[in-house]
């Protein structure tokens, strides 16, 4: 039988790249996936739904709560309580690398409002929903920057680094409702934003692979076993956690 069969999985950032490729593996783990994002979803959910998945797609800002009350209206109408969020949505790949005094006050505010925000709004949108379901799993995504101090991108690696603060500290507060929230620590992945971005690669790639003991590119799908590892019951009794997933550059 399939993992999720029967379970309810948000994404935000889905409508392609990395939370695409989160979308489509909790749905061939028998999933009801509800891809979101402010882009068109419409690719995404039809490839699911192609491979035989179940899915539907919603236009949801992060940054605004009216948008998230009304995603959690329609999943639960059309699907039932929700019981995993995997919250994706951030700004990155687009991001112009620059010296930290460079970085305007409107574009710190906007990497925190999306990348920080963000999470903490789409949680607290779902809360309500999984104590319905009895309990749930939010999976939150941070990045090895945090952790070794990139520079050329203040805002961005701050950001990451609140997010890993932000799920220790949900996990405190969610266990009561059997409400698992941990934390993945991406490397640098060839998703297709990335790829689009020569300024980013040309400064970062090299180096990011010169430090991994697995000395190759990460693509999106090997962050999948990861995820859905924290989207089932295999990790019950882990919260809180911060999982490094990064082909072995940070050795902790």
């Amino acid at each position: 039988m399939p993992r999720l069969e029967g379970k309810i999985c948000v994404v935000t950032g889905a409508a392609q790249g990395i939370g695409r490729a989160y979308a489509e593996c909790l749905a061939k783990e028998g999933a009801k996936t509800v891809v979101t994002d402010v882009q068109d979803t419409s690719a995404a959910v039809e490839a699911i739904k192609a491979n035989g998945g179940e899915a539907m797609g919603l236009t949801v800002d992060v940054t605004s709560d009216d948008s998230l009350a009304a995603m959690v209206v329609d999943v639960e109408n059309n699907f039932g309580p929700i019981d995993v969020i995997v919250n994706n949505a951030a700004v990155f790949a687009s991001i112009d690398m620059k010296p930290f005094h460079q970085i305007s006050n409107d574009e710190w505010d906007l990497i925190m409002r999306v990348n920080v925000r963000g999470p903490f709004q789409a949680v607290k949108a779902v809360l309500p929903s999984m104590r319905k379901a009895g309990g749930g799993k939010v999976i939150n995504i941070s990045s090895g920057t945090a952790l070794r101090g990139a520079p050329m991108f203040l805002h961005y690696v701050s950001s990451k680094g609140a997010i890993i603060s932000q799920t220790r500290a949900l996990s405190r507060e969610l266990a009561a409702d059997n409400i698992q929230a941990n934390t993945m620590i991406v490397g640098l992945t060839e998703s297709d934003g990335v790829k689009q971005n020569e300024k980013m690669l040309g400064g970062a790639k090299g180096p990011t692979l010169a430090m991994r003991a697995i000395s190759r590119e990460m693509l999106p799908e090997d962050l999948l076993g990861t995820m859905l590892f924290l989207a089932t019951s295999d990790s019950d009794f882990i919260t809180g956690q911060s999982i490094n997933v990064d082909g072995g550059a940070l050795n902790q």
